[in-house]
Formats: C-alpha cells, structure tokens, sequence
C-alpha cells in the first residue's frame, strides 16, 4: 500500500500554506492558509472495507510552561507526546484521495465541525485541547489543521500522514473522538497502512 502527499516529501518541511501559522519575523508567528494537502492512496490490499487517515506529530511538548515565551526556549530532550492534526475515519473502501483544500481551507475560529463530511467523520484534533483557554479559539476542531509548533522549540517537528486499510467499514465512533480513540478502535482491524512524514518549524534558528 502506498501514500502520496502532494507537496509533502519524506523528511522534507512542510509547506507554509499547508500549516497553521507561517513564521512572522515582527510577531513570532502568523496565521497561515492552513489547507489540507492532496492525499492520494493505491495498492489496497483486498477484503478492505474503510479507511482511516490520521496526521499526528510525535514531538509536541508535554509541559507547555515554556512554550511561545520570549526569553525561553522549549528544551530538546522535554518528554513529548503525540499531538493528532487530523483525523478522519470510516471513509469508504471505494475512495482513493482527498483533494487539496477539500476538509479544511482557512484557520477557522472555534474549529470545523465535527461528524460526517462527503468521505468519512471527523473526530476531534488536539487543537481542540490546545486553543481551550482562548476565550476567541476556544472550541471543537474537527478535520485537519496543519502545522503550529512552538516557534521558541529546540527541535524540528514531524508530520506523519498515515492511512491505514481496515477489516470493517466502520469503526464505530460517535461524538468527539480523538486520534487516541481511534488507534484503540483500529486495533485488530488494520490489513495494511502507509505514512509519509514531513517536518515543520517556526523557529527561525532552524530554518
């Protein structure tokens, strides 16, 4: 089974309109395009019935005490976690793409819905954990939402795109699932996956 991002090669940064915020030399940061790129996949193996598509970034910061604060840095060897910029599932077994800019096109303020879209349900981003004391971000982020690291990070940030081919058309999740929900969900069910990883940084040290 095989991936393809548009405009995302393995190991290579990300494009700014495919990101959350873009680096602003004056403010840090600014807010980007943030379009989902084109993702297309081929080599399904047979008796699949759904798919599931997930973009997690495996380098977000455990404490956030430090994060985005001028005079700090965010250190390297910081414990990290799993942070999910998409999540996607029960899309059916007959679909072998998403275009660009087809789940998400714009930051969206309060976040997109979740439920069900043309090619699968939304579950719930980590932004929506992440932008909850924001009292004009706050809410439920559904579908993708690109790249944002911490631009004060000691590290570069990976993107993983992964598809994965599963046994059943759907994973029976409802409401606001996360990325975690859905590796649970997924477990035993998965005939064959594939990932293309891109990286990120608005650290202006790094780029």
């Amino acid at each position: 089974m095989r991936i393809t991002v548009e405009g995302v090669n393995e190991g290579q940064p990300i494009p700014g309109p495919f990101a959350f915020a873009v680096p602003d030399p004056k403010e840090h940061m600014s807010l980007s395009d943030n379009r989902n790129p084109k993702v297309v996949w081929d080599g399904v193996p047979e008796g699949t019935r759904g798919f599931a598509l997930l973009v997690v970034d495996p380098d977000a910061p455990t404490d956030a005490s430090d994060v985005n604060q001028d005079g700090k840095t965010v250190p390297a060897d910081l414990p990290r976690a799993d942070f999910y910029h998409w999540v996607l599932v029960d899309i059916p077994a007959d679909v072998r793409q998403i275009d660009e800019g087809e789940d998400a096109d714009g930051v969206v303020p309060r976040g997109k819905e979740i439920g069900q879209t043309a090619k699968g349900i939304r579950g719930a981003n980590d932004y929506t954990d992440f932008l909850a004391g924001d009292p004009d971000m706050k809410g439920v982020y559904g579908g993708y939402d690109g790249p944002c690291p911490p631009w004060n990070d000691e590290i570069i940030h990976h993107y993983h795109f992964e598809v994965h081919a599963l046994d059943v058309e759907s994973l029976g999740l409802e409401g606001e699932f996360d990325g975690n929900d859905v590796r649970q969900a997924m477990a035993g069910h998965v005939l064959a996956s594939a990932r293309v990883t891109g990286t990120y940084t608005l650290n202006p040290d790094l780029r």
